[in-house]
């Protein structure tokens, strides 16, 4: 495929657009000859500067004229922080350039004071954030306070730290001649050639240090690498991977819970080519590092890769804009595939680099689905037990053999769910109607009574509303509750906990039960004999687009910990047989399920296959904004539908509605949701509205 293709599938432009220049709205000096006290000069060369002030209103969503004083004519660099009058008040802003003339056909305001000389948004970085304000449709003011942290004064007048040696060394990559492809993109790294690739991580693969030996060969070629994992546990084993390939010196951790020093310590030795390998969480996504030649996300199916705040990008879709405006490659890995990296397979945009089915089926552990349609004749509680016969044996398989057994629970807590007894309907509090839910533990000997999740006031009296039945039934239990159960049912064998405030990085490989929610699963020394995910319904049975590719996803991350099958790992998995989401997991094959996805959202017309803003805010706020929304030829709007509770007469204080393009059509989505939020900000529109491209969350 032509490098042209890849543009045209994902809205990147071939070269980012320069920004214009656009008149100041700042304050005029006084009339014309008058000659005030301490009047300045502007600067010998190069006057006028271009300027974008830090202000998130979309129809101020350009640079504006400054002139120079010359006493700042060495500090006004571009790329550095500055203040200036605007609309009567001193902003902060960022010098984009300077030129000679300006088009505004009045006289220019003077800056106000250059806050710092340091280059802190060079033109490469200003390109990208551009180009993502305009993928999201959001404005650069917003992108740029995700990419740049706060200024610490003091870190920054710090000496600089001198580069770190580059080793000349390429780091043994004998490991991945075990995936087709393998080799060739590691090659490609070397070389400096820009490759795309999506990883299918092998089950018990050592991943961090897979990645640290790709952003080694990269390193040693002399170029830099950006790798963006989804928490602070996959970072600290990423960090000491590339610790151990590239060197202490070469490498450095970025993540928002840094301090604002050592945060902005860490990014400016990265700005100042100090070092050439990053790693971080979602923050790290627009590390400033020099002459890129690899960009990687682990796991991009995870949410923790969306940022929350406007515009809302997503890691994936940064890092590939990245790649494509440097030339350089990207690497998509994980144990499963998302649908939207499916579609980069597909488009031949990305290669994908996964193991041949024979050395696969030699790491993988062995899976059993026991859901309702299990073999009663093997064993008669199946359809009914939540831990069967086969889960038991499994978990006592491993003990046997000197090994932990895993167990994931979709929900935390004690029985965070009840219901009545007798009819199951829903159990709710009588003051707040929230769901009760029981808190687990005791007081003065006895249980705690249910309590509500909404308002916490205990219901010692609870009378169904609808039989008037007294009895409780839980509806789910959680993780707190199921150690409790499981520690009675292994009697002398440990039982531990890991989620919510406390999550285990790793546990020893000696015979335990290793009890956690979904993402908080520790890594076993040797690995665990067994794995028991409980409660597949839970996961499948959420109202949600993604609720399969999810469930999957955090199956797969937890089966690949087990030993492979012909050590003795097993897997023992709730749900039926007979879905695709547990066949895709029995056969270790997440492409093809990934296939089923993309195939079925373009067939109901959803992300990835199609470009989506979703609208939220008031029904006025919302019905005003779709009202001046010009809409592309292939344009559609599915909505509003009400958010939340509903009013007697019908009404609902939020909506939101869909907007759907086709995928040629998304760039022009971008701009007109764009201009349509200018327009409205230039009306000074006071009531809030949530603008977000292709959204994750479509419940």
């Amino acid at each position: 495929m032509s490098s042209s293709e890849p543009a045209a599938l994902w809205d990147l432009p071939e070269t980012p657009p320069a920004p214009k220049a656009a008149p100041s709205r700042a304050r005029k000096p006084s009339k014309p000859g008058a000659k005030a006290k301490g009047a300045q000069k502007p600067a010998p060369e190069r006057p006028v500067a271009r300027i974008v002030v830090d202000i998130p209103l979309a129809h101020l969503d350009r640079t504006f004229d400054y002139l120079v004083p010359e006493k700042l004519h060495e500090t006004a660099v571009p790329g550095c922080r500055v203040r200036v009058r605007f609309a009567g008040q001193l902003v902060d802003g960022y010098l984009i350039e300077r030129g000679e003339t300006s088009d505004y056909g009045s006289k220019l305001a003077f800056l106000d004071r250059v806050t710092s000389p340091e280059p802190v948004l060079p033109p490469s970085l200003h390109a990208v954030c551009r180009a993502v304000a305009d993928r999201y449709g959001g404005t650069l003011s917003d992108v740029l306070r995700l990419a740049i942290p706060p200024r610490h004064a003091k870190a920054e007048g710090e000496p600089a730290v001198a580069p770190a040696a580059a080793s000349s060394d390429e780091p043994d990559t004998a490991a991945w001649t075990r995936y087709q492809r393998g080799p060739a993109f590691l090659e490609a790294l070397g070389e400096g050639k820009p490759a795309n690739a999506v990883w299918q991580a092998l089950p018990g693969e050592d991943w961090p240090r897979r990645l640290a030996e790709a952003a080694g060969v990269v390193a040693a070629a002399g170029r830099g690498a950006v790798l963006v994992v989804p928490d602070h546990r996959d970072l600290t084993r990423v960090h000491e991977a590339c610790a151990a390939v590239v060197g202490e010196d070469a490498v450095v951790a970025l993540i928002a819970g840094l301090g604002p020093a050592e945060r902005y310590r860490r990014w400016l030795a990265v700005l100042r080519g100090a070092v050439r390998v990053v790693v971080g969480t979602r923050a790290a996504m627009f590390a400033p590092v020099h002459d890129p030649g690899l960009f990687v996300v682990w796991d991009d199916g995870d949410d923790l890769h969306l940022d929350q705040h406007a515009p809302y990008p997503h890691v994936r879709d940064v890092l590939m804009d990245r790649a494509h405006a440097a030339k350089a490659s990207l690497l998509v890995g994980g144990f499963a595939r998302t649908a939207e990296a499916q579609l980069l397979v597909e488009s031949g945009w990305a290669a994908p680099v996964l193991a041949d089915r024979t050395v696969l089926r030699s790491a993988a552990p062995r899976v059993t689905p026991v859901g309702e349609d299990f073999d009663v004749a093997r064993d008669e509680a199946a359809r009914v037990a939540r831990l069967p016969a086969v889960a038991f044996e499994a978990a006592r398989q491993a003990f046997a053999a000197g090994h932990p057994t895993l167990v994931q629970v979709p929900r935390r807590g004690y029985v965070p769910g009840l219901a009545c007894g007798n009819c199951r309907t829903p159990a709710h509090c009588r003051r707040c109607a929230g769901p009760l839910s029981l808190p687990g533990g005791s007081v003065d000997g006895q249980p705690k009574p249910p309590a509500c999740r909404w308002c916490g006031v205990p219901e010692t009296a609870f009378r169904c509303t609808a039989c008037g039945s007294v009895r409780l039934r839980a509806v789910i239990v959680g993780a707190k509750r199921t150690a409790e159960e499981l520690g009675r049912a292994f009697p002398g064998i440990p039982v531990r906990t890991s989620g919510a405030a406390e999550v285990l990085a790793s546990v020893p490989g000696k015979p335990a039960l290793v009890v956690c929610t979904p993402g908080a699963e520790p890594v076993a020394e040797g690995g665990y004999g067994a794995a028991l995910l409980l409660d597949g319904w839970a996961l499948l049975g959420r109202q949600d687009l993604r609720a399969g590719e999810e469930a999957l996803r955090r199956w797969m991350a937890a089966a690949a910990l087990v030993r492979p099958a012909s050590s003795g790992g097993r897997v023992i998995v709730g749900a039926e047989a007979g879905m695709p989401v547990v066949q895709a997991l029995v056969r270790w094959d997440p492409a093809w399920h990934a296939g089923q996805e993309l195939a079925e959202r373009r067939e109901l017309g959803f992300p990835p296959a199609m470009r989506m803003a979703s609208v939220e805010g008031s029904p006025d706020a919302v019905a005003g904004l779709l009202a001046d929304l010009p809409l592309p030829s292939s344009g559609e709007v599915l909505g509003p539908v009400p958010l939340g509770e509903i009013d007697e007469e019908g009404n609902s204080e939020r909506e939101r509605a869909l907007v759907r393009v086709s995928r040629a059509e998304g760039k022009a989505l971008s701009s007109a949701i764009h201009a349509a939020a200018a327009r409205r900000d230039a009306k000074k529109a006071t009531e809030p509205i949530r603008i977000q491209l292709d959204p994750l969350d479509l419940i």
